[in-house]
């Protein structure tokens, strides 16, 4: 009943969606005796740049992340701990697993609470990537002219291609979901979905009310392109997303809005700018029906 009746976020007048958050596991990664090593054979240069709290026992740091990611600072049998404790001569604690909260460092001297506090936040960072997207941010493009004018272009591909080898209507996208992607998000806590909320939020109030003049941005599509150099191993197609003004501000506006996510962590990054496109054919779709 979760996926058939998923909990909804309003966000500006409109409805999201929240899906079910599921952990994504990998055999043996808590097995590889390598593994704390090579994630934290550069994490040891000082960084100033965490908060580090002198207290009249020593010196304090905290680091906030998902209850999910816990187990992995923690260790098969609680290794991976002892040896950052070992290493960097400090004490770290950690919440019970299902319990938000903190992760607290201490230590005697601050440049051991940094080492310590870098390992985990590599740590943390490398298990964070492994995990599968839980959201993505978008504008949606289901206008109804859109999609009838997709319908079309979908009608006529089916026409003069049916005979074509895996060209069929399954790996079309479905016209009431035409989107304009932004970036692909890791959410693990209400703490990350309600921080992305008010990111969102202050984008808008901040740049994206200037760049759009407090209006609707009007766009059109036209134009494919494919997602592959080669021609024979194309899986997606996706029509090109541009101002019907000639203007550059859709371009500045999710640029802006991807470099925003991109500093605060939730978004890894990968690119400095969008590719703006939406996608009309992915042969993914074949397999799941429902993907988005």
């Amino acid at each position: 009943m979760e996926v058939l009746r998923p909990q909804l976020i309003t966000i500006d007048g409109r409805n999201y969606r929240k899906n079910p958050i599921q952990e994504k596991t990998y055999q043996h990664e808590e097995d590889d005796d390598n593994f704390y090593q090579d994630s934290v054979e550069y994490s040891d240069e000082p960084c100033d740049a965490y908060d580090v709290e002198q207290t009249p026992q020593g010196f304090r740091s905290t680091v906030s992340a998902p209850s999910l990611l816990y187990k992995h600072i923690v260790g098969k049998r609680g290794d991976t701990k002892k040896k950052i404790e070992v290493e960097t001569k400090t004490s770290i604690s950690i919440p019970k697993p299902g319990q938000d909260g903190e992760i607290v460092i201490t230590g005697q001297h601050r440049n051991g609470v940094i080492s310590a506090r870098t390992r985990i936040d590599v740590l943390l960072d490398t298990f964070r990537r492994k995990q599968p997207f839980t959201h993505f941010l978008a504008f949606f493009l289901n206008e109804v002219e859109v999609q009838e004018g997709f319908l079309k272009f979908q009608g006529e591909v089916l026409e003069k291609c049916s005979m074509d080898r895996g060209v069929d209507s399954s790996i079309f996208q479905n016209p009431r979901k035409l989107h304009l992607t932004i970036g692909m998000l890791v959410l693990l806590s209400e703490q990350e979905v309600q921080q992305t909320c008010e990111m969102l939020q202050r984008c808008k109030e901040e740049f994206i009310n200037e760049i759009s003049g407090g209006k609707p941005l009007e766009v059109e599509m036209e134009g494919i392109e494919y997602m592959n150099d080669d021609p024979g191993m194309v899986d997606v197609l996706y029509a090109k997303v541009h101002m019907k003004d000639g203007s550059n501000r859709l371009q500045e506006l999710v640029d802006r809005v991807l470099e925003r996510f991109q500093a605060s962590g939730l978004i890894v990054k990968e690119w400095n700018s969008v590719k703006l496109h939406a996608t009309v054919m992915n042969t993914l779709f074949r397999k799941d029906p429902n993907v988005v």
